[in-house]
């Protein structure tokens, strides 16, 4: 009779509840799933912003690069403007230091001249022009200008200009300098007028 009881029962209130669980069973499954998908998506969001991301800092990196580029040929270029100037100046402070030392001598020259008018005393007027002579030559030294040795000196042609030759007077003097007809000076290391020679043959 139990059993006619539960066969007895509305076909549809047990529809209906079936439906209710099976809805919920639905609803569940459905429910995991519109929540994975809502994570993929999120997912691919942040893919998608990181892109971004990064190319904001290279752009934030080329402009702190450019702008260091900018600032150190800006330097630069104040530095060779300032070097070329300095470099202007000391040629130009040097050539007036130059024409100082030589008005110095001129002023000995005029003294000298002005001497030989009025004295008769020969010695005396030899004696002050071998000075201004030795004063020129202590003249050259300092601003780096020396004499080339020349007259017994082997001959040279990377030193030494020949403008003739004569037979040597004796055998030791074949090739030798036996006169100087112009000295020659040296400016540092660096010939600057050839001395014009004679040379034994």
């Amino acid at each position: 009779m139990g059993n006619n009881n539960q066969s007895n029962k509305d076909p549809e209130e047990f529809n209906e509840k079936e439906f209710y669980d099976r809805g919920e069973s639905v609803n569940g499954e459905g429910g995991d799933k519109m929540s994975d998908e809502a994570e993929e998506v999120n997912a691919a969001e942040d893919t998608v912003e990181q892109p971004e991301t990064d190319e904001n800092d290279l752009q934030h990196k080329y402009d702190e690069l450019n702008d260091s580029y900018l600032r150190l040929n800006a330097e630069f270029d104040n530095f060779r403007k300032r070097t070329l100037k300095e470099k202007a100046d000391l040629i130009k402070s040097g050539g007036e230091r130059v024409l100082l030392d030589i008005i110095t001598l001129v002023d000995d020259f005029d003294r000298a001249l002005e001497s030989l008018h009025k004295t008769e005393d020969r010695e005396a007027m030899l004696e002050g022009m071998d000075l201004i002579y030795m004063k020129f030559v202590a003249f050259l030294k300092q601003h780096g200008v020396n004499e080339i040795e020349a007259i017994g000196q082997p001959f040279d042609a990377d030193s030494f200009e020949a403008i003739t030759t004569i037979p040597a007077p004796e055998a030791s003097q074949k090739g030798i300098v036996v006169d100087c007809i112009q000295k020659g000076y040296r400016l540092n290391d660096k010939i600057i007028r050839f001395p014009k020679v004679i040379v034994g043959e």
